[in-house]
């Protein structure tokens, strides 16, 4: 079992910067894909960007070369930097982990986007 909290959101103006950070309890976080997902009111959930166990990455063509995602398997956290923020980038934040047969969801953290 593992158990996702994420952290970070806020109020950022348009042309700001956040970074979340989703912490992850229980063992082997190492063995697991990380992704950050996002929902926006009356949308579905899409996937925003993606760290394998081994450290590749993959983002969205909407969030390429602005936001950035990391993570820290020594401290069982990954991370998402987001820079040059949009209010379309408004919504709530989900991270998942995911392996063959195991996927764990977080409750989300709110990004609002506005001036």
């Amino acid at each position: 079992q593992v158990q996702l909290v994420e952290s970070g959101g806020g109020l950022v103006q348009p042309g700001g910067a956040l970074r979340l950070s989703c912490a992850a309890s229980g063992s082997a976080f190492s063995m697991y894909a990380m992704g950050w997902y996002r929902q926006a009111p009356g949308k579905p959930r899409w996937l925003v960007a993606v760290i394998s166990s081994g450290g590749s990455t993959n983002y969205a063509d909407s969030v390429k070369g602005r936001f950035t995602i990391s993570r820290d398997n020594a401290k069982n956290t990954v991370y998402l930097q987001m820079n040059s923020l949009k209010p379309e980038d408004t919504a709530v934040y989900y991270c998942k982990a995911s392996r063959p047969r195991y996927e764990y969801w977080g409750q989300g953290t709110q990004v609002t986007v506005s001036s």
